[in-house]
């Protein structure tokens, strides 16, 4: 092996996490919050970088599953709507698993 194929291969490869995944990811760092958080704590708990966190922030407004408060300090909240997804997809999550499949 090259030098450089060796440095290749010791270097792990980056995961790709899809669109849906962030979501979730976001979803689940306000759930984690106590259904308030403010938009520094899902920046760090979702791993996104501030550009990317704006996005889907308005995304899942859009979608009616989270909503935003505070004039001053926005802070952000599951909606009824968010909870319930939430809780269908950590079914639809244990019921992939047992099976040996990850979503």
């Amino acid at each position: 092996m090259m030098p450089n194929e060796q440095a290749a291969a010791a270097r792990p490869t980056a995961k790709y996490r899809s669109q849906f995944r962030i979501y979730v990811d976001v979803m689940r760092v306000i759930q984690r919050e106590g259904n308030e958080a403010k938009p520094t704590r899902i920046l760090y708990g979702a791993n996104l970088s501030h550009d990317r966190l704006v996005k889907y922030l308005e995304e899942l407004k859009s979608l009616g599953v989270i909503q935003e408060s505070g004039s001053d300090e926005k802070v952000y909240g599951l909606t009824q709507k968010g909870i319930e997804f939430l809780n269908n997809f950590r079914k639809v999550e244990a019921f992939a698993g047992a099976f040996g499949f990850k979503i």
